[in-house]
């Protein structure tokens, strides 16, 4: 399979003080998924069953192919992994099975925002999310998509009060948000 690296141009390196913005590379993939499998195992200890599967080493979201395709981006500060994002140009089945068949080629998709809880607290999910508005941009691209868990109203506030506009629930539990990106003048 040939590298289809994603093409896109960070605007915002420094996304909190001291906390950079950078695109994931092959050297990162073990520490993205050790990041993933901390926050599905404190989500767990909080009672939800979101992401369980990647305590069973299973990943639906190809978070390794996603690397591979450049669609991952991580914050850090210095050496230490703060916090990860997937922003696919895309849409993956999953995507379109909650949005729809049509309307995808403007928008980028965001998964698996997930923060190492030593960064607990400290508003980076919503720095994240900030970012993914303001300091990247990808080619014909205007708005960032997500889903989220209808039943998690900590999520929900995360992207409403982060500016994300409610589109609706999927019958199957999921709210859809969306987001304009400003143009780049």
């Amino acid at each position: 399979m040939s590298m289809n690296t994603t093409e896109c141009s960070i605007t915002l390196q420094e996304i909190q003080p001291g906390i950079q913005a950078v695109q994931a590379g092959p050297e990162d993939k073990e520490a993205v998924n050790a990041l993933m499998v901390q926050a599905a195992a404190w989500l767990q200890n909080k009672g939800s069953k979101q992401w369980y599967e990647l305590l069973a080493g299973e990943d639906r979201h190809g978070v390794t192919d996603a690397i591979d395709r450049g669609d991952v981006f991580i914050f850090k500060q210095n050496d230490m992994l703060a916090g990860m994002v997937i922003l696919q140009q895309h849409a993956s089945d999953w995507d379109k099975s909650l949005w729809g068949e049509d309307g995808h080629e403007p928008a980028v998709y965001l998964h698996r925002l997930a923060i190492n809880r030593e960064f607990g607290g400290k508003q980076l999910g919503s720095a994240i999310l900030h970012w993914a508005e303001h300091g990247v941009r990808f080619p014909g691209k205007d708005r960032v998509r997500l889903d989220c868990i209808a039943s998690v109203p900590a999520l929900n506030r995360l992207y409403s009060g982060a500016g994300f506009t409610y589109k609706g629930q999927t019958p199957s539990g999921f709210n859809l948000y969306e987001k304009m990106q400003p143009s780049a003048d």
